[in-house]
């Protein structure tokens, strides 16, 4: 059975929009003819592929066609690109990545300005779950921590982003000086991105040797998560690349020491004879190679 191309590229449309009065507008054809080609797509599947909701979301059998509508659209609009030549050089390969904060706030950034002729649609999670928007369709490549490459993906391995424990000079006096290590990293308070960030508790629990439950902050933003832990609201891990200037100057302690965490990265991207995922993954490669252990 062959799918048809404008119900997927119109199935595509409400999840990538939220709506089917969104997707309306910018496909330029009534909510009423969105709503039949979803519809159609569904009968020649089978399957409910949109669960309709604010926003609209793929179901569980709908992910593989927000997927393959992707790539469908990548695919198409590069070759058109290539065969229009210089007609078609002010439109743009549109790629969505995501990517885990601290690498987005330090080295992955300028990635994105070494690719030409691309506009990005960069999404943040936490490393252990940026997988889950490749599973899904949302995203064409991914900064993550699972090595086990996800179906219809390559997978390479970045390298390691180190973390240190360290703390404010206030907080390092009053909870770790003189004390075992273990129990002040059981008590003191901490500092963590937001509640899918394990890192703390699993170097808490390290060192400790055993579980740990101390009062938790969640910062969910790289700088303001490093000015939290300087302003004394708890300890926390923090690239080595921030320790390497904070603890320096005075601004910060480091902890346990010098102990620290290595988090191994991968780069996941779509199974794709694509040229802007090719020249996106040289450049990752290249950046990485510097900036990770």
């Amino acid at each position: 059975m062959a799918l048809d191309p404008v119900q997927l590229a119109t199935f595509q449309a409400v999840v990538e929009q939220g709506s089917f009065d969104a997707a309306a507008r910018v496909l330029h054809v009534t909510p009423s003819a969105v709503s039949q080609r979803v519809k159609a797509l569904e009968q020649a599947v089978g399957q409910v592929l949109v669960r309709r909701g604010r926003p609209c979301v793929p179901t569980a059998a709908g992910r593989p066609l927000v997927r393959l509508g992707g790539q469908v659209a990548l695919l198409e609009h590069e070759a058109l690109a290539a065969a229009r030549g210089g007609l078609g050089a002010h439109a743009r390969t549109r790629v969505a990545v995501v990517v885990n904060a601290d690498s987005l706030a330090g080295w992955f950034l300028p990635v994105l300005a070494a690719v030409p002729d691309v506009a990005f649609e960069v999404h943040t999670d936490d490393e252990g779950h940026t997988a889950d928007l490749l599973r899904d369709g949302t995203v064409m490549a991914a900064v993550t921590a699972e090595r086990v490459a996800v179906q219809g993906c390559r997978v390479q391995r970045l390298g390691a982003m180190r973390y240190v424990a360290v703390a404010a000079p206030a907080v390092a006096s009053a909870w770790f000086a003189g004390r075992d290590p273990g129990e002040a990293f059981a008590a003191a308070p901490m500092v963590c991105f937001n509640r899918k960030d394990a890192l703390q508790h699993r170097f808490a629990r390290a060192v400790a040797a055993g579980p740990v439950d101390p009062p938790t902050s969640y910062v969910p933003a790289s700088a303001s998560f490093t000015e939290a832990i300087r302003l004394g609201l708890g300890w926390g891990l923090v690239p080595e690349a921030v320790a390497d200037v904070d603890v320096p100057a005075g601004r910060l302690i480091a902890l346990a020491g010098g102990r620290h965490l290595d988090v191994p990265l991968y780069w996941q991207r779509w199974r794709l004879e694509s040229a802007a995922l090719s020249a996106l993954t040289a450049a990752v490669r290249t950046a990485a190679a510097t900036a990770l252990r």
